[in-house]
């Protein structure tokens, strides 16, 4: 049992702690409040001796608020110009100018440009002075004083448009200009004025004034596409910078700020109005005297006429400017403008544009057929012409290289050169022409007829359907569809059971190189426009060669084999509206279902031509089929193509064509290529008799099936009697 004594004795010592704890924090806590009492009272009197009233405190608040907004302005301004910072870090300038392309035909004439041009080739000292004071006064007077960013200027520039003022008087320094043309973009927002006056500080800061001076010279866009003042001088006025005259420097200055509304091709007078501007600020920074100009104002400038059509072959240019871009690529080649030769013929290109279009304009309608296309080349692949559509001001896609369309019983020549390759057989072979089903698929004839037994030489003319789709089941697909691609064909398309009659996806360029196969001997012959390329100064960057090795595709004995049987094709087949008088005509007519596309390819001795009609949204035709109108478009061109030259003779074709006087060629034009026409005989009247010519034939031909009914109804007349 516990000691009572002993427990009291113990809650008195556990009470006497607790007191003392008490006692020691009441201590403590008035100990620390008398502190910081001390303390408040000492902090009092030292902010005492900062207390300010009156007017005094007045202006104290309005310093402290500004250096508050002033950091914190300082902070957005950083980060608005981290973007600044990481331009600056990756020391790359924008690439300003395209690569741009002279283009040059088969004969060295000039046919058309594309890509921007730029020219940097004059250093600074041989610029005129009254250029470069021209564009002082009127871009940036004080520009050999300010740091980069013109203070007095930008001030002029804000009051100027808290006046409304319209003008192009801005507030951008020269440099900051660079800063935008180098760098930046051309979007107007704040934050990128921010970083162009960061960037135009660094400029100033790692350039001298000559070299910022030389650089905007070179990068500013001068309209008209066209970079830098060299390059513009000679594109609107055909000189040198270093011939310019004073009005003509004056409104190539006048042009800095605003060139798609002062350049002279797009509105002369504003253009020659700006200049009599820059003039005047030439006096008014006191460079040049009234008198000095004076000149100047009475005989403006007076630019290069470049509203001229001059008829270039648009579709083909574009199409030859992504073929160079990529062998500038390849070769790696020094700057960006170059000068190209191709395999252009302008006379050959105006042919087949006349051939294409005047056939939609006169039966476009009654078939219901709005576009068409067409590529020549001559039997190495050389392209002499090409037609991408109809009016290339509407529409500039190319149908003869992007747009990719079934060739109907075009594609045939692939199923029968397998055929003759693998099975050993010759065109006077006999096949059965009879239903014939790959599954449930079993296609027909045109006219829903069969003719029994036929060589396959009529079943190619007649462009039977059971025939190929026989043969193809005998060769097998795969390689048909292999050989195709071999010859010519690049896009890739499925393999099906309906292979043999066309349905794949192919471009004009294409089949004109597949069946330049058959012209070309059984030699591969990819179709291509450029032979050579230089820089503007001469260097050579590329050029074709001659004696590359070749790859033979057929043997010869199908291409004679193919070429009887396209030739029969144009004497008594489907494509009979293709004859030509004197010239052997070899070909093959192609039509896809529901009448979507109708082709027609074929070549001659000379040339490779291939021809598709159709609509662009695959509309249906009113029943074109490629015997009508491609085959009429392509006797048009060939008639055209074969006037007065050497006609040559066509491999495995028991043909002779009648030889006509060629012209002497006294240049580098090869004389089978030579065109001569009589004197007294315009080539647009050449033309006009041609085509009433080819009217006159195809009447004729039309008229032909009634004759031989007429003939018929005779003889079973005088048999009765």
């Amino acid at each position: 049992m516990q000691d009572p004594f002993y427990s009291k004795q113990k809650r008195q010592k556990r009470a006497g702690g607790m007191l003392a704890a008490d006692a020691w924090l009441d201590s403590s806590l008035y100990e620390f409040w008398q502190a910081l009492g001390r303390w408040y009272t000492r902090y009092q009197d030292f902010m005492s001796r900062f207390h300010v009233t009156g007017i005094k405190r007045f202006f104290v608040e309005i310093l402290s608020d500004a250096f508050t907004f002033g950091a914190i302005g300082a902070v957005i301004v950083t980060a608005f110009a981290l973007p600044a910072f990481n331009i600056i870090d990756r020391g790359a300038f924008n690439k300003a100018e395209d690569y741009s392309v002279v283009f040059l035909d088969r004969f060295g004439n000039e046919i058309g440009r594309r890509g921007i041009r730029s020219d940097d080739s004059v250093a600074l000292d041989q610029m005129p002075d009254f250029l470069i004071k021209a564009t002082l006064a009127t871009e940036d007077r004080r520009f050999y004083e300010h740091f980069g960013i013109d203070i007095v200027g930008t001030l002029r520039a804000l009051a100027s448009n808290a006046q409304g003022d319209n003008s192009t008087q801005g507030g951008s320094s020269l440099t900051q200009q660079l800063a935008k043309n180098l760098f930046l973009s051309s979007e107007r927002t704040f934050e990128r004025k921010i970083i162009e006056a960061f960037l135009a500080v660094w400029l100033e800061w790692h350039y001298s004034k000559d070299e910022i001076l030389k650089l905007y010279f070179d990068r500013a866009y001068m309209g008209g596409g066209n970079f830098g003042v060299t390059a513009a001088a000679e594109f609107y006025f055909g000189k040198r910078v270093q011939d310019i005259n004073l009005a003509e420097a004056a409104m190539l200055a006048g042009m800095f700020k605003a060139p798609t509304r002062y350049a002279p091709h797009v509105d002369l007078a504003a253009a020659r109005g700006r200049a009599n501007l820059v003039l005047t600020n030439l006096v008014a920074a006191g460079f040049l005297t009234e008198g000095q100009v004076t000149a100047a104002r009475r005989h403006p400038a007076a630019p290069i006429d470049r509203t001229a059509d001059v008829n270039s072959p648009n579709y083909f240019l574009d199409w030859a400017f992504e073929e160079a871009k990529l062998k500038i690529e390849e070769t790696n080649a020094p700057g960006n403008n170059f000068l190209v030769r191709t395999t252009i013929d302008t006379t050959l290109q105006k042919y087949a544009e006349e051939a294409v279009t005047s056939v939609v304009r006169e039966q476009g309608e009654q078939y219901k057929v709005s576009q068409a296309a067409m590529v020549v080349t001559d039997t190495q692949g050389a392209i002499r012409a090409m037609v991408g559509g109809m009016d290339y001001g509407k529409s500039q896609f190319n149908r003869a290289i992007v747009s990719t369309r079934q060739p109907g019983s075009a594609y045939k020549i692939f199923v029968y050169s397998e055929a003759f390759e693998q099975l050993g057989l010759k065109p006077s072979d006999p096949i059965t022409d009879r239903p014939v089903c790959i599954g449930d698929w079993c296609p027909q004839n045109y006219g829903r007829s069969y003719k029994g037994s036929v060589s396959l030489q009529s079943a190619f003319a007649q462009s039977l359907n059971t025939v190929p789709v026989t043969l193809s089941i005998k060769t097998g697909r795969e390689p048909i569809a292999a050989l195709s691609h071999r010859m010519g064909l690049r896009a890739d398309y499925p393999v099906t059971r309906s292979l043999a009659l066309g349905v794949a996806s192919v471009s004009v360029i294409d089949m004109t190189s597949s069946y330049a196969v058959f012209a070309n001997d059984g030699y591969k012959t990819p179709a291509f426009g450029i032979t050579r390329m230089t820089t503007l100064g001469g260097d050579l960057v590329w050029e074709a060669d001659p004696d590359a090795a070749r790859e033979r595709v057929l043997s010869e004995q199908t291409v004679a084999y193919m070429n009887q049987m396209m030739y029969a094709v144009t004497q008594n087949g489907t494509g009979t509206r293709a004859r030509i008088e004197g010239v052997p005509t070899l070909g093959k007519s192609g039509t896809t279902s529901s009448y979507r596309d109708a082709w027609f390819c074929g070549f001659t001795g000379n040339y490779v031509a291939a021809v598709w009609f159709g609509n662009d949204d695959y509309r249906p035709t009113n029943n074109l089929t490629g015997g009508s109108l491609p085959a009429i478009a392509w006797q048009k061109f060939m008639a055209y193509a074969h006037t007065n030259i050497e006609i040559k003779p066509v491999f495995g074709v028991d043909f002779v064509p009648q030889q006509t006087v060629v012209a002497d060629a006294s240049a580098e034009v090869p004389a089978e290529d030579v065109v001569e026409r009589p004197p007294s005989l315009t080539p647009a009247a050449a033309r006009k008799l041609l085509d009433l010519a080819g009217r006159l034939d195809t009447a004729i031909r039309d008229l032909e099936p009634i004759s031989d009914q007429a003939r018929a109804a005779l003889s079973g007349s005088s048999a009765g009697l």
